[in-house]
């Protein structure tokens, strides 16, 4: 991955993409064969239109970008991600774009959507005999090139940090159960700060999490064997010391869930698609991952994350309908259905980040099936108890691509989730305003203390965009990095 002022025919690309915008020439130093295919209308300059030719030992892919005034990062993205599928066709091992505008956040976007698209999961395939086919097409890309004026290094190396990000995020959310456990998981991130300065990570199992008093967290992980996994991640910006950051930069909290399998527990999930259900943790997962891309980036803030890992399964210990736990605040919920059990393992998480010192919190989490019905896959669902925070949120959102839909919270919200026994009733009755009263209930565990919920189960998989298709979306850590971005910048 670099950047480089040369022109695309000087770079050791074999393959260079070429975006033209409507109404205007092709880009300037482009070889003749680019501007006849475009005379000739062979090629189009419409969005994601196609076109290939050779001159110069190389091949030259013209790639449709729209209007110009309509060209925004996301379809950067976009065109990115369909020229990638081009350049595998056509067995590319080096691509070369041409930059159409020296934007940051263009160049960036053009990064991240070939990155993103290059992705493959094939960790459990097994491997064919004898030597693999000198002809076979490359999987993946050997490398990336972004020409253009300025110097915009910088830039492409952040893109390149967030987009492995993403890509180690997705790795985390395709790995099957039996695979990535809580302790897997916890392991992993246990990993990363052995590996990434200024990044600490520390973890505890079950015992931890009761002497903690994380009663709904606990009721959650108490019927499967595998052990559980509070796993509490810490960033200090570059320098290690928050006076060094100093006090214009409150402590942030990051908290994701990370139900590594989650059947439901006593009250089972159908067995369609319940093998999606290793989704789960797909929070959690975008939490540890935009907290390694922080630190390797280097952003002059201060972070505590707090994930928490279980399975939810059903046997003999697990929590049963009706059973009333109290989470480490001090609140009684009456478990109603053991199936909404992320809400659960957040309250405590919650809490746990706030009492480390958290100021701001977002949390990350595929919570309801109800978000889905609400707003498909396009956008998460945004619930906060304070304007200006949302719109943060909702701003790095913008930014990404990674686009939020603020839902309300109101205190008429907070009836439906009075328990009869309890304090609180985890699956109140009537399936009124799903995602709403998920978030209503977590809002009973961050005080006063500005929050967002992001409900990201209509995104974390199968999000359909081009650039990441089917199946582990990575969906949140580009927000999650922006928004600290962001949060550096004051």
């Amino acid at each position: 991955m670099s950047w480089t002022s040369e022109a695309p025919a000087q770079t050791g690309a074999d393959t260079v993409a070429i975006g033209v915008f409507e109404g205007e020439d092709a880009p300037a130093g482009v070889p003749t064969q680019v501007g006849e295919l475009l005379e000739s209308g062979e090629a189009r300059r419409s969005r994601k239109a196609l076109a290939l030719t050779h001159a110069q030992g190389k091949r030259w892919l013209i790639v449709g970008l729209g209007e110009r005034e309509s060209f925004t990062p996301e379809r950067a993205r976009v065109a990115a991600a369909v020229a990638r599928d081009r350049a595998k066709e056509i067995s590319t091992k080096v691509l070369c774009w041409q930059a159409p505008s020296a934007d940051r956040g263009v160049v960036a976007a053009l990064v991240e959507g070939t990155m993103l698209a290059d992705y493959s999961f094939e960790s459990h395939k097994s491997q064919p005999k004898g030597k693999p086919d000198a002809d076979s097409k490359p999987k993946r890309l050997e490398g990336l090139v972004m020409s253009g004026d300025g110097v915009l290094e910088g830039v492409v190396g952040d893109a390149e940090i967030v987009s492995a990000a993403v890509n180690e995020a997705r790795d985390l959310q395709n790995r099957p159960a039996n695979d990535l456990t809580p302790t897997a998981l916890a392991e992993h991130a246990r990993m990363l700060g052995e590996e990434i300065e200024h990044l600490s990570v520390e973890t505890e199992g079950r015992a931890g999490i009761v002497a903690r008093s994380m009663g709904a967290f606990a009721a959650v992980a108490q019927g499967t064997d595998e052990e559980p996994a509070l796993i509490t991640l810490r960033y200090e910006g570059v320098g290690g010391t928050s006076n060094r950051i100093g006090p214009a930069h409150p402590l942030l909290g990051f908290v994701g869930k990370a139900v590594t399998f989650d059947s439901g527990g006593i009250s089972l999930k159908p067995g369609a698609k319940m093998a999606e259900m290793k989704f789960d943790m797909s929070g959690g997962a975008a939490v540890i991952s935009a907290m390694a891309a922080i630190a390797r980036i280097g952003l002059p803030v201060r972070i505590v994350a707090v994930v928490g890992a279980t399975e939810n399964l059903p046997s003999g210990r697990s929590v049963k309908p009706g059973d009333i736990v109290t989470a480490s605040n001090g609140k009684t919920i009456e478990v109603n259905n053991t199936d909404a059990e992320g809400r659960l393992v957040l309250a405590d998480c919650l809490c746990h980040a706030i009492a480390l010192g958290a100021e701001q919190v977002v949390d990350l989490a595929t919570l309801t099936g109800a978000v889905i019905i609400a707003l498909g896959s396009t956008y998460a669902g945004l619930i906060a108890n304070d304007d200006a925070w949302a719109a943060k949120v909702t701003e790095a959102g913008e930014r990404t691509g990674e686009i939020v839909w603020r839902l309300p919270l109101h205190e008429e919200y907070d009836e439906l989730v009075k328990g009869k026994y309890g304090d609180l009733d985890n699956a109140p009755e009537g399936r009124k305003a799903g995602t709403i009263t998920g978030a209503t209930f977590l809002s009973n565990f961050v005080g006063e203390t500005p929050w967002a919920h992001l409900d990201i189960a209509g995104s974390a998989w199968d999000l359909g965009r081009a650039y990441v298709g089917k199946g582990a979306s990575g969906y949140g850590v580009r927000l999650l990095v922006d928004l600290a971005r962001s949060h550096a910048a004051g």
